[in-house]
This record gives structure tokens, sequence and C-alpha cells, in this order.
């Protein structure tokens, strides 16, 4: 079994040596054994195929995605569990780990092992999994881990574009000529765009994370409920203050947000593997109050995403696989635009309570990469908690900075909240 990368996929693997890496961190209470963790990896394997495959690379040096005929098992690795962030300096060591695609498969799992508690980790080559397809990964490897013979279904995997935009599409040559034009166009550009010969020196990453209590979480859901806005354009508009407040005129005003493909293509399903995400970018209006600017940033939003069309953006993108390189070259070398990215995973639908262990909690997700500017905030709800995980690295965002955006995001949140129980 075996395919090409599609455009994106090819452009978070690059040429292989660089890592592009997601975390998943979790904790669980309760005891375990090497061989029931290798069993639940192994049959998670056996649902998603492209767990097993390797990266070959055929006469052109275009990557493909292979299974071999020999499965070769998701590593494990295991420390002794000492202190409760050990979780932490794992994933940031996780993050600058490179796969070797031609050996081994694009995962693998870390045990931070402990009498009663263990920190787990899923690792992850972006280039075979987003945020939410992981999520599903997450809750057939506890499903297994809890019960070694429960079903969890066999993925019947994405092999190409005409898998996911419909055929009616694909044959029209109206839209053919419409992505064949778009994506000429935009690989032009992209050769005029002026860059800079080296790409900008990361220095050192780190992870701030933090997690708001049940009340305060509630409150905050309630807030945007009420007044007719989303929690995720709540945060995106605190966000872009904090950073205006402590960057001042080093910040842009602009947040990139992640926007899941599987709301607008029915046939990318929830546990499908799959890398390819759209994006809209959100700034905030300085002319106008906080309170209007969030109803403004809501309007943006519901434009923004409207207009989002996986299909013809797929189409663009798989025209324009010559323009890859230099597009590369682009996110790697180009002066950075946008403050952040920001992610929101919503509340995660994984139970809490197993008949073996209790999921104590899962810890936002971290990702990062070598292309462009590495600041991320993601943040996701489980068990009524808000958590967050805030990435980011020295040559674009000073730690010190990063700890006072922390600190202006919790400010604000605090004041908006307040400002309802006195008014």
């Amino acid at each position: 079994m075996k395919r090409k990368l599609l455009f994106g996929e090819r452009m978070l693997l690059g040429d292989g040596t660089e890592p592009f890496n997601a975390v998943i961190p979790f904790r669980l209470k309760g005891s375990f054994d090497e061989a029931a963790i290798q069993h639940a990896l192994f049959r998670i394997q056996e649902k998603h195929p492209w767990l097993k495959a390797l990266i070959s690379h055929d006469q052109k040096q275009i990557p493909w995605f292979e299974v071999p005929q020999k499965k070769i098992p998701i590593p494990i690795r295991v420390i002794t569990r000492k202190t409760d962030d050990d979780w932490l300096h794992e994933s940031k060591k996780e993050w600058n780990t490179s796969f070797d695609g031609h050996k081994l498969p694009l995962i693998r799992f870390i045990w931070i092992k402990g009498q009663e508690v263990s920190d787990m980790l899923l690792v992850f080559h972006h280039c075979i999994c987003d945020g939410g397809s992981a999520m599903s990964l997450l809750r057939e490897f506890l499903a297994v881990l809890d019960n070694p013979t429960v079903d969890i279904g066999i993925e019947k995997p994405i092999f190409g574009i005409q898998d996911v935009v419909p055929q009616n599409l694909l044959a029209s040559r109206k839209q053919q000529f419409k992505a064949k034009f778009i994506g000429r166009l935009a690989a032009t550009a992209i050769k005029f765009i002026p860059i800079g010969k080296r790409t900008v020196e990361r220095k050192e990453d780190y992870l701030i994370h933090w997690k708001f209590d049940q009340e305060l979480s509630r409150q905050i859901i309630t807030h945007c409920k009420s007044h007719g806005f989303t929690v995720n354009t709540f945060l995106c508009a605190i966000l872009l203050q904090a950073f205006s407040k402590v960057r001042g005129k080093a910040a842009f005003n602009k947040v990139s947000c992640p926007v899941d493909i599987r709301r607008f293509a029915p046939q990318i399903k929830d546990d499908h593997l799959f890398a390819f995400g759209l994006m809209i970018v959100l700034s905030s209006n300085k002319k106008i109050s906080f309170e209007d600017n969030l109803h403004f940033m809501q309007e943006s939003v519901d434009r923004k995403t409207t207009k989002l069309n996986p299909y013809i953006t797929m189409m663009v993108m798989e025209s324009a696989h010559d323009a890859l390189d230099n597009f590369t070259k682009l996110l790697k070398n180009g002066k950075s635009s946008n403050d952040c990215m920001f992610s929101n995973l919503g509340r995660i639908q994984i139970p809490h309570e197993y008949d073996s262990f209790t999921l104590d909690t899962i810890f936002s997700p971290t990702v990062i990469g070598p292309l462009g500017n590495t600041t991320t905030l993601v943040t996701s709800t489980f068990r009524d908690e808000m958590d967050f995980s805030f990435v980011a690295s020295e040559g674009y965002l000073p730690h010190a900075e990063a700890f006072a955006i922390r600190d202006e995001i919790n400010q604000t949140i605090q004041l908006q909240l307040d400002s309802l129980i006195t008014a």
C-alpha cells in the first residue's frame, strides 16, 4: 500500500531532516505494563495504515507513504517519572527529535512511568496527522488500553485528492482551469516576493502551560454564548490585545486560526488521518471598544469562514507541486507578518473514567516546525477545564514577553468577567 504525499503534506515533511513534530501529552492514574501499551499501539496501527508507513522517494524525488510488508511497531521510550513537570521537558525534547521516516513510522510513544500516576506522550510528524485526527488516535489508544479486545474499526484511508474532492469538480474543465490559473498566478507571485537569504535564528524553543478551573471556564463559555460570539473569537480578541500591549509597535495585529476541514468536506471522517488544514487570519479594529470589537471580529470570522472552499483550495495546491520549493523558502526566510497562530480544539470528547484507570487530564497539544514564526497558542477543554499551551522561540518572541502576554490574557479575561458582575 502506498500513495504520493499531497502538497501540504510535502510542505510539512520538507526534506525529512528537520522535525515538524506534534506532541499530545496526557496523564493517567493507574497501573500499567509495557505489553498492554504495546498492544494498544499495535491495534491503532492495524486500524490506520499510514501509522505503519515509511517515506520512500521515486525517481523524481517525489515522497510517498509506503507501508512495508513487514510491519515496524511504534517505538516506545520509557523513563521514570520524577515530577509533575516531566512532560514539559519531554515535550520540548520531542519537538527537536527528528523522525527517520525511511526506517521507522512517523509516530512514537513516550511513557513517563510512575507507580500510581503516569504521563504519556503521543508524538507524530505533522505531515500524517492534524489535531482532530490526533484526538481520535488518543481516544482509540485509551479504549484499547482499557479493553484489549474492544472494536475500534478499520480506517478506509485517503489515497489522494480524488478521495476528498467530489468527482464532478475534479472532472470539470472550468474548475481545472480555475485551479491551474490560480496556482500559476500564486507560483509566479511567490518568485517575486523578496526574502532573506537565511532563515531567522529560532534560538531556544519554550513552552508555557496553564489551566483555568471549572468555574472560570464555565463563566467564559456562558459569557460568550450570552453575548453572541464564540469562545474562539473572544480569545482571539484578547490575544491580539495582549500582543499589542506587550509588544507595542512590534505587534502585527494578526492572528492565524486553523479551521477544521471536516466542517466543509464530509468525505474526511473524524478518524481519518489527514494533515490538510484551512486557515483564516483575524485582526482587531483598534478604533472601537473591546466589546464592539468582539462583534466586529465575529462578523469577520463568519464572513471568512463562509468563503472557505476546501475543494478548490486542494485542487489549486495539487496543481502547484513545482512551486513547493519556492513556497517553502518564502515561509522559512520571509519576514513574519503574524503575531501568533491560535488553535482552539474545543471540548475534547474522550471519557474520563475507564474500568482499569482514570484519564486525569489531557494537556493541550503542541506543535513546532521550521516554517517561519513558531509562536502558537493551543487551547482545549477537558473535564470542563480550559487548558493552554503557549509555544514560541526566543528568536521570534522573547521568553519574558511571552510570560507578559500570558499574564495580560489572564488579567483581561478576569476583567471582562468581573465587569459583568459589577454591571
